[in-house]
């Protein structure tokens, strides 16, 4: 690992099924950030596919999801993250001092079709946003 690596901030996006909200919000960080933050989505208890109405949505805006898959969220994948955005996981994520918590509470997209889930991702795009001017000052 390279120490121009190391000095990257990494993000970790934690939702219950790693399908919809982490999964738009590792999405929009990772296009959005251009490569300066390190990005990673799991979820507590994963789904087997992500929402198609999230993959669609971001289709929309030209950020292609559809080859992500729901991922398990590991102690390793937190300890490695020094920002965590929790998204409605309750206490099932674990807990490091030291590291950067936030809990975004956003509406579910889950079983929801794509005008349900455009203000998810406009809201969901607007904190993405404010976090990377927060980690990457220069960053506008």
């Amino acid at each position: 690992m390279s120490t121009e690596t190391a000095k990257k901030p990494s993000v970790l996006f934690v939702c219950v099924h790693n399908a919809g909200r982490s999964q738009m919000a590792a999405a929009f960080l990772t296009t959005l950030a251009k490569g300066e933050i390190e990005v990673r989505s799991a979820g507590s208890q994963p789904g087997d596919k992500v929402n198609p109405a999230a993959v669609e949505a971001m289709a929309e805006v030209g950020i292609d999801m559809s080859a992500e898959i729901p991922k398990i969220l590991t102690t390793e994948a937190v300890k490695e993250s020094d920002v965590v955005i929790t998204m409605g996981c309750g206490d099932e994520c674990p807990y490091f001092p030291g590291k950067r918590y936030e809990d975004w509470v956003l509406e579910d997209p889950a079983g929801q079709g794509v005008d349900a889930v455009r203000p998810i991702r406009d809201e969901i795009k607007t904190r993405i946003e404010g976090l990377i001017e927060s980690l990457i000052p220069a960053a506008k």
